[in-house]
């Protein structure tokens, strides 16, 4: 998508630092890659919802600046029925919607604009669920649609979810991205002009953050929403300046030609400490980096032929190669950093030979695979292609022959959400609200099967009643307890190889103010301001 408004700012490309001589306070974020599109209910992917839902959308809940702990965002208020089955919320009045060249808004955000949010993705009759062709992973993922009775407006200030029984991380999942309100008149009104699609591309929400101009692979304009209901924000510009190269986004902050930069190579944060110029922000992530074999293809579906391959990784050798000095060995799918972390999990040994005699006694001999390098850096994994080259060498020692694959980011997560995908897929996962289930719910569960959160196809029953059953209590020992034997019950079926948890860090010009890490891997810049 490009918009005719964008003639002339292809420049930015080149010269990024054009603004610093204008009146109006412009931030430049070195983003590493294009968003997949402009729906965020589409999506899973952190790259996109750094530039669509958290500049452009608000949620009911909204996660405190650089934590998980809840506040009030669209919604001032909520009860929670006694029975946890009833959520009721009581919207903020007064929060105005953006415009765009083709719809202004008559009106403030009401209930009409909740229900039509989420029934869009609930309901397969609603007249917008088709629309654009979209798949709501994430909404189905996170099994909101066995979840989710029905949405229901009690009065135009006033929405009440009704759930078919009650669900611990609920509250949690409406604070997520696939949660960002949409304007049901912008909808109704693309809808009667003959093109619905428009409601896709060209994103009308309540945010800090109003989209100008797109060009793809290129740069992204924001300005400021001089109506956002939470006050214009201090920075009139905002910029995504795409950026794959992790080096080149070093060399650009170094030089000034952006603010902030995500996911910089490790061998690169030395040399950023060192430069007076730049703070650079570091913390323990909420990530996981693994593998996933696809466990309903041949010989994937066997988990002696899992456990092999998992016996076949130096996993420490892929840690001093590609995470130095940002990496620890995962023995378990979620991080240590998370609550029902089970410390007594034993990893899978390095034992070539004993790998050698698991694909003996499964009956697999000159097996080839396919093993996807992914193509952007993340602090889960900074260097796909790297981790892929040792695996391959890791793979040959034990007779299994690994031809390595890659794709455009989009074009990656897309395969990989096709349940018939071949080969070992390379991923990772950022936590996006704090709870257990966002990681082992999300990804390994039924629900998940044929989305890109669930890419190995893992629908086990043992552990799918073991998540069914902790997501129905509230009580904190009682849910750990259910994950921690979700975490044996992995183990053992090896759906993933789990490679690593990094620390994350975030290189920015010293002249940025108000910018905070943020645990659940997201990039924000709603109260972040630049020093004169």
């Amino acid at each position: 998508m490009q918009f005719r408004k964008f003639a002339g700012l292809l420049a930015l490309t080149t010269c990024l630092a054009w603004s610093a001589a204008a009146e109006a306070k412009t931030l430049v974020f070195c983003s590493e890659a294009s968003p997949e599109g402009w729906q965020p209910a589409f999506y899973t992917s952190g790259t996109t919802f750094d530039a669509v839902s958290r500049t452009i959308y608000n949620r009911l809940v909204e996660f405190e600046h650089g934590g998980t702990t809840l506040q009030p965002g669209l919604a001032e208020k909520w009860e929670i029925s006694p029975d946890g089955k009833e959520y009721t919320f009581h919207l903020r009045k007064g929060v105005k919607f953006q415009s765009s060249d083709k719809f202004t808004p008559s009106r403030d955000l009401n209930a009409d604009d909740v229900v039509y949010t989420f029934n869009r993705q609930l309901k397969k009759d609603d007249p917008f669920h088709n629309v654009s062709n979209g798949s709501y992973e994430y909404f189905e993922a996170m099994s909101m649609p066995a979840i989710l009775k029905e949405v229901v407006k009690v009065d135009d200030n006033t929405v009440k979810f009704v759930l078919n029984e009650p669900n611990a991380p609920f509250l949690a999942d409406l604070g997520m991205d696939f949660a960002s309100i949409q304007s049901k008149e912008y909808a109704d009104a693309m809808l009667k002009a003959g093109t619905p699609e428009v409601i896709d591309q060209e994103p009308v929400g309540t945010g800090p953050f109003q989209l100008v101009a797109y060009q793809k692979d290129a740069v992204i304009r924001y300005k400021a929403f001089p109506d956002y209901w939470a006050g214009k924000q201090p920075i009139d510009d905002l910029i995504f300046a795409i950026t794959p190269d992790a080096s080149i986004r070093a060399e650009k902050v170094k030089a000034g030609e952006c603010n902030v930069m995500p996911y910089p190579n490790p061998a690169d944060i030395a040399g950023l400490k060192a430069d007076a110029n730049l703070k650079v922000l570091q913390q323990e992530g909420l990530n996981i980096g693994y593998l996933a074999y696809n466990t309903t293809q041949k010989p994937f579906d066997d988990a002696r032929v899992r456990r092999a391959l998992n016996m076949a990784m130096n996993k420490k050798a892929i840690i001093d190669a590609v995470y130095p000095g940002v990496g620890q060995v995962a023995k378990n799918p979620i991080p240590p950093t998370m609550w029902s972390y089970d410390e007594a999990t034993i990893d899978d040994p390095y034992d070539p030979e004993g790998a050698k005699k698991l694909l003996d006694e499964a009956g697999v001999k000159d097996l080839t695979v396919k093993l996807w390098a992914m193509p952007v850096s993340r602090p889960y994994n900074p260097n796909g292609r790297r981790m892929a080259e040792l695996l391959q060498a890791d793979f040959a020692k034990i007779g299994v022959k690994a031809e390595i694959v890659s794709f455009e980011w989009g074009e990656y997560l897309k395969r990989a959400g096709d349940k018939n995908h071949e080969g070992i897929v390379m991923l990772g996962w950022t936590g996006d609200n704090g709870d257990p289930d966002n990681f082992l719910g999300a990804l390994l569960t039924c629900d998940g099967v044929g989305t890109s959160n669930n890419v190995a196809e893992f629908c086990y029953q043992p552990f799918e009643e073991l998540i069914k059953k902790a997501r129905t209590t509230s009580d904190v020992a009682e849910r750990t307890k259910l994950y921690q034997e979700a975490q044996k019950v992995f183990k053992e079926q090896a759906p993933w190889a789990t490679i690593a948890h990094s620390l994350v860090t975030v290189p920015t010009t010293k002249n940025v103010v108000g910018f905070k890490m943020d645990p659940l891997g997201i990039h924000r810049f709603d109260g972040v301001d630049i020093q004169e």
